[in-house]
């Protein structure tokens, strides 16, 4: 069963022609971001004029793509604190994204984590 929780999150910044498939993608995934689509993790790609996204991710047996397409707005990306083709974004961030929530305004409150969760997320 298709799940997001439980995983890392990679938005691809760069425009993705939203007829690429699962081959298509995992192309991206390894040739551009150089990860392996296999990995668990989900990769996030959105389209030019950012009303289309697409997520993919490697579960037992096989690749599920989740896809989305707004009617009417767009997606807002995240502010891009590297120079890289990806950013690693929360679960929090992909939810806003998706859902439609402005990043403008929003600030991340301190919380405690235990060390074994934050060495997950390195």
């Amino acid at each position: 069963m298709f799940s997001l929780s439980a995983a890392r999150y990679f938005l691809y910044r760069e425009p993705t022609d939203m007829r690429k498939s699962f081959d298509g993608l995992c192309g991206i995934v390894i040739g551009k971001l150089e990860d392996n689509p296999m990995s668990g993790d989900i990769f996030i790609f959105i389209n030019k004029p950012r009303n289309r996204i697409k997520l993919l991710k490697w579960e037992q047996g096989g690749f599920v793509i989740f896809y989305k397409r707004l009617e009417r707005g767009t997606y807002e990306l995240p502010a891009n604190s590297n120079k890289g083709f990806t950013s690693r974004i929360g679960y929090g961030e992909l939810a806003m994204i998706i859902t439609g929530i402005s990043m403008k305004n929003a600030r991340k409150r301190k919380r405690f984590y235990q060390q074994k969760d934050v060495d997950k997320y390195r």
